[in-house]
């Protein structure tokens, strides 16, 4: 992470800058007075995952096996029929029949 001292008044003409650069450019800003150093301005989390890196992400993930892979084909064609042939409830109806 990139740190940049600027000083307070800096900071005070560009904050909405500095606070944009600090939470998505995951950059750290020290606030200076003079020579003295007076607070910090940086991202509160760690940088996570932005979507550029997804494709990354996924061809990094375990791959099944061609075994694998037909079974779990199998698998999906059997539900997908299974849930076809069902009908479908009403979550909402009452499951006993009202007495009189």
């Amino acid at each position: 992470m990139r740190t940049t001292p600027i000083t307070v008044t800096e900071a005070v003409r560009h904050f909405s800058e500095y606070v944009h650069r600090a939470a998505f450019g995951h950059e750290r800003f020290l606030l200076k007075r003079g020579r003295c150093t007076l607070a910090e301005l940086r991202p509160v989390h760690p940088p996570g995952i932005t979507l550029g890196t997804l494709p990354e992400l996924l061809d990094n993930l375990p791959h099944l096996g061609k075994d694998e892979a037909a079974a779990f084909a199998a698998d999906l064609k059997a539900t997908a029929k299974r849930t076809r042939s069902e009908r479908l409830r009403d979550p909402w109806a009452s499951s006993s029949t009202p007495t009189s």
